[in-house]
């Protein structure tokens, strides 16, 4: 099967590269770092308002675009070629859990306010529910310091908690330009969604996919970078990149990356279309593209030498982001477990 973006998708693919490119310079992206919240407002404004990249994937009715998950897959590898500061993954899972299991006063109320940029969504696992209220401690949120929303998955129901009943505490990340924060919940008033289930299974597939697709832009993004301080850093009389060595290493990240890429568009065409195989692809997708961008960020501060170590220097801004995707909605150990599960392998050893 040959796959190949639509007209409209190139375009849309076009657009958003030129437009993070422009816009989330390393500049921008480090200025959001040293913030609380790791956010750039008024990238966010621009992504939101002036794209519409938030809501691209909602229903019309809603404040979307109606488009689908492959579209989306293309905004967020723009969005992770650049390491973008954006809650553009938080706001994704929370917008897909209302989708999928809110209530239609819910979705009413709360998706046109998120497509359009004017509240920030996040989504957390943690706490308990009862008689209507949150108790407990939930970790990890991310993006959780600037969010307005937050979709939580606690014991006994999957719930909205808007910011001002608990208490958010920002968490000192690795990946800086997507930190985390800490909901403290002591009996906070919360809606449950109609279908928590649901909400939970589409927020956390479309996240994998999401998470993927940052994935194979900074890998991506990685490899470009390296190729050209190859062509330019000269050792012995000549530039490094003409050693075999360094050759070899160059063309196992570009494997590595395009069989990212085949996996990446599967779990999204596959996401779109509804296919059996939909599950698989989405497991597949974030272990390998969180696999192959770990590789890839390492190989470039390697590859770079002494100055790949530095914090002037923007690996360390991949580096983060690779271990930031490797671990958020499971490790790749953890979705390769689950690949066994689905093809009965877990019942054969």
């Amino acid at each position: 099967m040959r796959f190949s973006f639509s007209d409209e998708q190139a375009m849309i693919a076009e657009t958003v590269r030129s437009f993070f490119a422009e816009q989330a310079t390393s500049e921008r992206t480090r200025a959001a770092m040293e913030t609380a919240h790791g956010h750039d407002a008024e990238l966010w404004r621009s992504a939101a308002q002036e794209l519409g990249l938030v809501g691209l994937a909602l229903p019309e009715e809603h404040g979307g675009s109606g488009l689908g998950q492959i579209e989306s897959a293309i905004v967020a590898e723009a969005a992770g070629y650049q390491v973008a500061a954006l809650p553009l993954l938080s706001t994704a899972l929370a917008v897909r859990a209302l989708v999928a299991g809110g209530t239609a006063d819910q979705r009413a109320r709360w998706l046109p306010k998120l497509a359009s940029g004017e509240l920030i969504g996040s989504y957390g696992e943690g706490g308990r529910i009862d008689g209507g209220r949150l108790h407990g401690r939930i970790d990890h949120v991310p993006h959780g310091a600037v969010a307005d929303l937050f979709v939580i998955a606690a014991e006994g129901g999957v719930a909205l908690l808007s910011r001002d009943a608990a208490v958010v505490t920002p968490c000192t990340s690795m990946d800086q330009t997507r930190p985390y924060a800490r909901i403290d919940a002591d009996g906070a008033a919360v809606e449950l969604l109609a279908d928590g289930r649901t909400a939970i299974d589409a927020a956390t597939r479309v996240g994998w996919i999401a998470l993927a697709a940052d994935a194979l832009g900074g890998a991506q993004a990685c490899l470009d970078r390296t190729v050209d301080y190859a062509k330019e850093r000269v050792q012995f009389g000549r530039a490094i990149g003409s050693f075999q060595a360094i050759k070899h290493r160059l063309a196992d990240m570009m494997v590595e990356i395009e069989q990212t890429r085949s996996a990446v568009y599967w779990a999204a065409c596959a996401a779109d279309e509804g296919a059996p195989d939909a599950l698989l692809a989405a497991h597949a997708a974030k272990a390998l593209a969180a696999d192959t961008y770990r590789f890839c960020a390492g190989n470039m501060i390697q590859l770079h030498g002494g100055i790949g170590f530095t914090w002037e220097h923007d690996a360390h801004l991949f580096f983060k982001r690779a271990q930031s995707d490797a671990t958020l909605l499971g490790t790749p150990e953890w979705h390769r477990e689950r690949i066994a599960a689905l093809v009965g392998l877990d019942e054969a050893a």
